[in-house]
């Protein structure tokens, strides 16, 4: 299993086709601006001019695309990928998604012999640049372990979370954590400062201590220099808290937290602010608490 059709190559996918280049594999990649397929060819790949022509005779195909719809259309659309694949393929889906639409494009692949793996993934641009990212991985256990080479070559978690969908599920489990740290990570240095307490000093002890968290660890020093350079983009993770809230709702779980997170994002976006990384969550703190 050598050939890899790669479908979306931006901020995430673009590192993570490379890395897939270097461990060896024959990686044909598309994305809808030129520029980025170019990145690949440089990096050793090979650009294609559709999605299609780019999963045609591949072993493995992975997408990372932007939404539900995204997948849908690439996968099931008009000349779509899933037309061109042969029996025995296996499709990865490291797109964040639907949990209702990763088993539906599961039932669509099975009905054609295609293995189609749900399998989002947990670290943000610098995990996809450092191939450390967590993958969690919904669907066939057999189709699992025939990709699993492509996951190892991809990150340092890789786990079999159970049937289709439930890769997308555990993610919607991750972005309800990760955006409820955040605003609390968001208030506590706006509290600490109002105290006049030096920051540094006390999210080294934070650290180290209960509250301490792979987010406080990654985010807290940026938010406190006020960089906003975007790892993981306040648009994406709105996308993501709808997924969540809509699954919370379908299978009657109450989130009042993580609804209470889920609006603050959303406010977050509105004033304009959804290119930013995620933890510019602490403007709205600070905004929230100005006289």
């Amino acid at each position: 299993m050598t050939a890899i059709g790669f479908i979306g190559l931006g901020v995430m996918g673009g590192p993570m086709a490379a890395h897939l280049v270097r461990a060896g594999f024959d990686v044909t990649g598309f994305n809808r601006s030129p520029a980025k397929v170019q990145r690949l060819v440089a990096a050793g790949g090979r650009g294609a001019a559709s999605a299609a022509a780019a999963a045609e005779g591949a072993d493995v195909v992975v997408t990372m695309l932007p939404d539900s719809p995204d997948v849908e259309a690439v996968l099931l659309g008009a000349g779509g990928v899933l037309d061109v694949l042969a029996p025995g393929t296996v499709v990865v889906d490291m797109s964040t998604i639907r949990p209702d639409v990763a088993r539906s494009l599961a039932d669509a692949g099975a009905a054609l012999g295609v293995g189609v793996l749900d399998a989002p993934v947990s670290g943000g641009e610098q995990g996809a640049v450092d191939a450390t990212l967590s993958i969690m991985v919904g669907g066939d256990a057999a189709a699992f372990e025939a990709a699993r080479p492509v996951f190892d070559a991809l990150g340092r978690t890789v786990v079999h979370v159970g049937p289709p969908g439930a890769g997308q599920t555990v993610k919607a489990a991750n972005q309800l954590i990760v955006a409820g740290t955040l605003q609390l990570v968001a208030e506590a240095l706006v509290f600490l400062d109002a105290h006049g307490v030096d920051r540094s000093r006390a999210l080294e002890v934070l650290a180290g201590g209960l509250a301490g968290s792979a987010v406080l660890d990654r985010k807290a020093a940026a938010m406190v220099a006020h960089d906003f350079t975007p790892g993981f983009r306040v648009d994406l993770h709105h996308k993501d808290l709808g997924i969540v809230t809509a699954a919370a709702r379908d299978a009657g779980v109450a989130i009042p937290a993580g609804s209470l997170a889920a609006t603050l994002m959303a406010a977050l976006r509105a004033q304009g602010h959804g290119d930013l990384d995620h933890g510019a969550l602490l403007l709205l703190v600070e905004q929230l608490s100005s006289p």
